[in-house]
This record gives structure tokens, C-alpha cells and sequence, in this order.
């Protein structure tokens, strides 16, 4: 048993997912949270605020305090983290008095994006704050050799921002973040069908759509999927059918953005390494590799071979946990 408990945080837009050394993964919830805008007061955090989304009195706002992978509310991101820690210290049921924290951030942060992720974990009690990159925690992650000199590429579809990284040697060669992810190509269903058909959807319904019939390959077997939503000419519910072919023209320019990142870093990757790429080739890890026949899109797009990661939503917060008996070694890489 630990005196101190060691873990790992993904903090992703979408869900926060928390890794102890000794239990694995113990949280896996949805980066939401309720709050009583009268009281300030937080109604409710992760899977319980997210079923709140789109139906509560006008008093409770579900709020996502991250966007495209940065903290956009400051105050509620550290109230979520520490009903989140409350959670967990319950769930494992070891004193989570002063643990060694290591927090994800995306490659392309700022310094004072990276210094309010650090306040964030620290206003909780952590004895220390380590920051690690998003590539190299998705690559530790997804079992690839990152200490060794060949080269890992990881592609992190996550919720608000795509990740590329090139790695050797345990450190980063080349990465590229963009910030795109799932709920962009889940508000572009949202504007389609606006457009098209002139009705409403909420965020949900764009998600479960691009999760049905979203497919990442233009050549695919057609598929489609009834929708309800909320007329806008009569403002009564309607129910309409829509297909893949145009959920796929919906996002479309998003997975090109994706695409153009992916070369852009490959571009830019030293030509020793570029053999190691062309046997090896990438592995796409995060929410965005669930996407239907997107393993087969990008091989075709970019001719090396993709590979899917063996637990693509758990991968980050893998490599963040796993990552702590290396930190000191990544630490010295990266400077």
C-alpha cells in the first residue's frame, strides 16, 4: 500500500479519465459540470451533469470548463477535479492525501495554459505536479518503444484538438496540434442539418449520428439513421432521415485538417527516421479512432500502415499513469 497514491489525469475536453498506479484506470467521466448559477454551487459532475445536458431548468447550466484541450473556466475546472479526486479517494479507498499528480497537456499549449493545468491539480493538494505531453502519453500508452531510438507516430483524435507527434529517444522529434477533434465534426452535423433541412438537433444527436453512421472513408456502404429534431419554420418536433454519404460531406473538411496535420509532421520528420515510419507505421489512438473506417481512410491518403491502439479512449490516461516511473527522464528530454 502506498503512503502516497500515484496518478495519472487525462484532462480532456471531453472526458477526464484518472489513472492510479496501483488500480489502473478508476475514473472515466465526462468532462461536464452542473451548476446552480443562483448559488454557484455545483449541482453535479461527469456522467450525472451530462445527462443533464439540454434538459434542465433555466437556474442549472451544464458547463464543459475545457476547450480544444485548454481550461476555459478556471474555477470550475478546479471544482470538477476535486469532486472528481473525492470520487476516486472513495472508490479505491486510499488516502488521497498529497499525491504525485501527472497531468497531460496538449503539445501546442501555451505556458500559461500549462501553468492554469498545473494550479488547477495543485489547488487539490498535490505533493507534485508533473506535466507531460499529449503525443508521449498516447504513445506510452498504446504499448510503442518511445524510450528507444526509432521513431513512434501517434495520431490523438481527441475532443477538442488532434494530436501528432513523432517520438524517439523519449522525447518529441516533430508534432503538430490542431484544433480539431469530435465536437467539431459534431457541431458540423449540427450546421448541415440546420442548413439542409432547417432543423435543430442538440449535441447529443450529432454525437450518437456521428457515432451510427459517421464514416471517416467517402467510399463506404450507405447507411442511414432517423433523426428528430425541432422544426425551424414551426418551431413543433419533426422527425427526418439522413445518411452517411452526408454526415461524411458534414465533416468532411474537418478529417482533411486532420490529414494535412498528419503530413505536415511527417514532412517534417528527419529522413532517418522516415524508414522507421514506412515499417512501423502510425497508430491513431483517442475518441476519434472509434470513427468507422478510419483506419482504412488514412492508409489509403497517406500509403504507410495505420494501426488502431489496443484501448484507443484509455490510451492517453494509460501513458500518463504509466508514465510517472519515467518523468524524470522525459523531464531531462525534453529540456
Amino acid at each position: 500500500m502506498f503512503s502516497t497514491e500515484e496518478i495519472g489525469i487525462d484532462l480532456g475536453t471531453a472526458n477526464i479519465l484518472i489513472y492510479s498506479k496501483s488500480k489502473g484506470i478508476v475514473l472515466n467521466e465526462p468532462s461536464v459540470v452542473a451548476i446552480d448559477v443562483n448559488t454557484k454551487q455545483v449541482v453535479a459532475v461527469g456522467a450525472e451533469a451530462k445527462e443533464m445536458v439540454g434538459k434542465t431548468p433555466r437556474n442549472i447550466v451544464p458547463i464543459r470548463p475545457l476547450k480544444e484541450g485548454v481550461i476555459a473556466d478556471y474555477d470550475v475546472t478546479a471544482q470538477m477535479l476535486k469532486e472528481f479526486m473525492k470520487k476516486v479517494s472513495k472508490k479505491i479507498g486510499l488516502s488521497m492525501r498529497k499525491p504525485t499528480v501527472v497531468v497531460c497537456t496538449p503539445s501546442g499549449s501555451t505556458a500559461v495554459e500549462r501553468r492554469a493545468i498545473h494550479n488547477a491539480v495543485s489547488s487539490y493538494g498535490a505533493k507534485q505536479v508533473h506535466l507531460i505531453e499529449e503525443p508521449i502519453a498516447a504513445a506510452i500508452g498504446s504499448d510503442l518503444p518511445v524510450d528507444e531510438p526509432v521513431a513512434s507516430v501517434v495520431v490523438d483524435i481527441g475532443g477538442g484538438t488532434s494530436e501528432i507527434g513523432i517520438i524517439s529517444f523519449g522525447g518529441v522529434v516533430s508534432c503538430k496540434s490542431v484544433r480539431v477533434g469530435g465536437d467539431k465534426l459534431d457541431s458540423e452535423i449540427i450546421q448541415f442539418i440546420r442548413k439542409k433541412y432547417n432543423i435543430l438537433i442538440g449535441e447529443r444527436t450529432a454525437e450518437n449520428i456521428k457515432m451510427e453512421i459517421g464514416y471517416a472513408h467517402p467510399n463506404h456502404q450507405e447507411a442511414t439513421m432517423e433523426v428528430r429534431g425541432r422544426d425551424m419554420v414551426t418551431g413543433l418536433p419533426k422527425t427526418i432521415t439522413v445518411t452517411s454519404s452526408e454526415v461524411h460531406e458534414a465533416f468532411k473538411e474537418s478529417l482533411d485538417q486532420i490529414l494535412e496535420a498528419i503530413r505536415a509532421t511527417l514532412e517534417n520528420c528527419p529522413p532517418e527516421l522516415s524508414g522507421d515510419i514506412v515499417d512501423h507505421g502510425i497508430v491513431i489512438t483517442g475518441g476519434g479512432a472509434m470513427l468507422n473506417e478510419i483506419q482504412e481512410w488514412l492508409s489509403e491518403e497517406i500509403s504507410v500502415p495505420v494501426h488502431i491502439a489496443p484501448n484507443p479512449l484509455e490510451s492517453v490516461a494509460i501513458g500518463t499513469g504509466r508514465s510517472l516511473k519515467m518523468i524524470t527522464k522525459l523531464e531531462k528530454a525534453a529540456k
